[in-house]
C-alpha cells in the first residue's frame, strides 16, 4: 500500500461523521497520523477503532469548535508534541436554517458563523506557525456553491461560506511565499446528514458519496501539491480561479 502521508500529521475537524470521517479515513490510508476534532466522544471511538483497523494511528480531540480557549490549547499541544502540523482539513460547518434572512433566529445566525467562519479564524491563528513548521504545509478549506449563488432562504449558510472562501483566499495570499499552500474544496451534493436535512424529499441514492469525495480532497494535502487559493470542485472535478471583480 503506497503511504504518501508516512510520517506526517493530519488534523481533521468534523471527523466523525460525513465527509470528515471518509477524509480521515484516506488520511491514514495514506499513512498520516490523524487528529480528529468533533464534538461526540462515542463517534470519535469508533472512528479510532477504524483507523487501527487499517493499521494506522489517530489522537481523539473531543471540542466543540466555539470553545476557541480550547483551540488555542490545541496549538500548544501540537507544538509540544510534534512541533510541526502538515496537513489542515477544515471541514466542520452547520447548515443553520434554510430560512427567510429576516426570520433566522440570532443565535442560530451566531451558531453558523461561530463555526463556519470565526472557527476557522481561530484554528488559523492557532495552527499558522504550525503548518509553516512543516516543509510542506498544506491546508484545504470545505466551502459549497451555496457561497456563489444567492439562492433564496439560504442565506446564513451562504453568508458564512463566501466568508470562508475569503478567510481562505486571504491566508492563501499571505502563505504565498512560504511551503505552505491552501486551498477551498467544494463537494458539491453528497449523500450526508446536512445534505439530508436541507433537501429531505431528495432520493439519497443518486447522490456520491463523502467516500467518493475523499481521494480527491486527499490529493489536496500531499507533499507535491503546489497550487494555492483555488477552489477545487468535485462535481466537475477541476479547478476554479475564485470570481474577480471587473
Amino acid at each position: 500500500m503506497s503511504s504518501p502521508l508516512a510520517d506526517r500529521i493530519a488534523l481533521v475537524t468534523g471527523a466523525s461523521r460525513g465527509i470528515g470521517r471518509a477524509v480521515a479515513l484516506e488520511l491514514a490510508r495514506a499513512g498520516a497520523h490523524v487528529i480528529a476534532l468533533a464534538r461526540t466522544s462515542g463517534a470519535l471511538e469508533d472512528l479510532d477503532d477504524e483507523i487501527r483497523a487499517l493499521g494506522g494511528s489517530a489522537t481523539l480531540v473531543p471540542v466543540d469548535l466555539k470553545d476557541y480557549d480550547a483551540l488555542d490549547r490545541l496549538g500548544a499541544a501540537i507544538h509540544e508534541r510534534w512541533g510541526k502540523l502538515d496537513v489542515l482539513v477544515a471541514n466542520a460547518g452547520l447548515l443553520g436554517a434554510l430560512s427567510p434572512l429576516g426570520h433566522i433566529e440570532p443565535k442560530v445566525w451566531d451558531d453558523v458563523m461561530a463555526v463556519n467562519v470565526t472557527a476557522n479564524w481561530r484554528l488559523i491563528r492557532s495552527l499558522d506557525p504550525l503548518l509553516r513548521a512543516s516543509d510542506a504545509g498544506r491546508a484545504v478549506f470545505v466551502s459549497s456553491g451555496a457561497a456563489h449563488k444567492g439562492t433564496a432562504y439560504w442565506g446564513v449558510y451562504a453568508v458564512s461560506k463566501a466568508a470562508l472562501e475569503m478567510l481562505a483566499r486571504t491566508y492563501a495570499a499571505e502563505t504565498a511565499s512560504t511551503p505552505v499552500k491552501v486551498m477551498l474544496a467544494n463537494p458539491g451534493p453528497l449523500r450526508t446528514a446536512m445534505r439530508r436535512a436541507a433537501m429531505p424529499g431528495e432520493d439519497p441514492q443518486t447522490l456520491r458519496t463523502p467516500e467518493d469525495f475523499a481521494p480527491h480532497l486527499v490529493k489536496l494535502v500531499l507533499p507535491e501539491w503546489q497550487e494555492s487559493g483555488l477552489i477545487y470542485d468535485f462535481r466537475e472535478d477541476r479547478l476554479l480561479k475564485p470570481q474577480m471583480p471587473a
